[in-house]
């Protein structure tokens, strides 16, 4: 997980960065962050990824980025 927020940071810093690449890394880093936030048991929905962007962020998503991203980072949670 050490290396995610590695790549988010870079992401939010890197000026090189396609905007789909440093969106995707973004995207992922919310995601997490909605899986470590929500109660035990408990899946985050899209909207809790959607609004962690925004906010952490200020990255606006889609409801598939945000779903994508849940997908491919929840995998590797369990």
């Amino acid at each position: 997980m050490t290396m995610l927020w590695r790549q988010v940071l870079a992401a939010l810093t890197d000026d090189t960065l396609e905007d789909a690449e440093r969106e995707q890394i973004l995207a992922h880093g919310a995601a997490q962050l909605a899986i470590r936030r929500t109660p035990d048991g408990r899946q985050p929905t899209p909207q809790q990824v959607l609004d962690t962007a925004f906010h952490e962020f200020a990255l606006l998503l889609t409801v598939d980025q945000a779903r994508a991203a849940l997908l491919e980072v929840g995998q590797g949670c369990g």
